[in-house]
């Protein structure tokens, strides 16, 4: 059951990684189109934007298929490890977004032309459509993976910058002031960056091996403690071998003999309350330290 469960799981997440590509591809082309016939500089920065989520999710879709590979002699642990990787590369991804947005917004400012304000309103609202449709499409899994966790904040922020498109078309429609086209560009460019940073500091800790954000090591700690069997607790270490999975190594002291079942009862332990899905577990048993007993 719990196999199946998890097959069924890859295949919706898929899915929705397909659909989400796929509608988004779409979009961004005609919303570039768009921008670029009514000179609209925020159409073209969201585009922009949206362009570099397409280019995350496609490579958080790779990753997540890499992840399911199987071991093999050289890569023991297979390739999970990617989903890092992939996650590190979505930031440096977005930051180049941020970049060509800036440039190509002072560069619209330096030069006066006539914004087509309808069109931006009726493309930033089918925006909204979609991005709000693609941020559905992973709300399930979100807090199970960073890549997908990722995926769904951008595009919760994206059906948030895209409402304030429509809020300065609409600006601009009734007032004729233009430069509420650059001031939502740069909004989008703060957007970026705040979700950027997050992102970045979640996937360089995962790849210099930081404890995953949710568990906490000193809860983990204290849940071994407890066991009766165990006199003392040594050596723990956990982290990230995907975005999704993380290992646990210890040393356990104990002053009785214990058997393998016993290793058995605290995996599947750390397993239901820490997701903690591969962990190697060392007993030490009759530790003169741990144990009281004198030299």
């Amino acid at each position: 059951m719990e196999h199946n469960h998890s097959h069924n799981n890859d295949i919706n997440l898929s899915n929705a990684f397909k659909i989400g590509i796929t509608i988004n591809i779409i979009f961004v082309t005609i919303e570039a189109l768009f921008g670029y016939l009514s000179n609209s500089m925020a159409l073209i920065a969201d585009a922009g934007h949206n362009l570099s989520d397409v280019l995350a999710l496609s490579f958080s879709w790779m990753a997540i298929i890499l992840s399911q590979r199987k071991p093999t002699m050289k890569f023991t642990y297979g390739f999970r490890r990617s989903t890092i990787l992939i996650a590190l590369l979505n930031t440096i991804l977005l930051l180049a977004a941020v970049v060509f947005i800036v440039y190509e917004t002072i560069e619209r400012l330096s030069k006066s032309a006539e914004i087509n304000a309808n069109s931006v309103m009726i493309v930033a609202s089918i925006g909204i459509a979609v991005n709000a449709f693609t941020a559905w499409l992973f709300l399930k899994e979100k807090n199970h993976d960073l890549n997908v966790r990722s995926a769904f904040v951008h595009f919760v922020a994206d059906a948030l910058v895209s409402m304030g498109v429509v809020v300065a078309g609409v600006i601009m429609a009734f007032t004729g002031i233009q430069w509420i086209d650059s001031l939502v560009s740069f909004t989008i460019v703060a957007v970026i960056l705040y979700g950027s940073y997050h992102l970045l500091i979640d996937s360089v800790n995962l790849a210099l091996d930081a404890v995953p954000e949710n568990i906490n090591i000193e809860e983990v700690s204290e849940f071994l403690k407890k066991l009766p069997e165990v006199s003392g607790v040594h050596d723990l270490h956990i982290w990230a071998l995907s975005t999704t999975d993380a290992a646990l190594t210890v040393h356990l002291s104990t002053c009785e003999q214990t058997d393998i079942n016993f290793i058995k009862v605290i995996q599947q332990g750390l397993h239901e309350r820490f997701r903690i899905e591969h962990a190697t577990i060392q007993i030490e048993f009759g530790s003169k330290e741990d144990c009281g007993i004198k030299y």
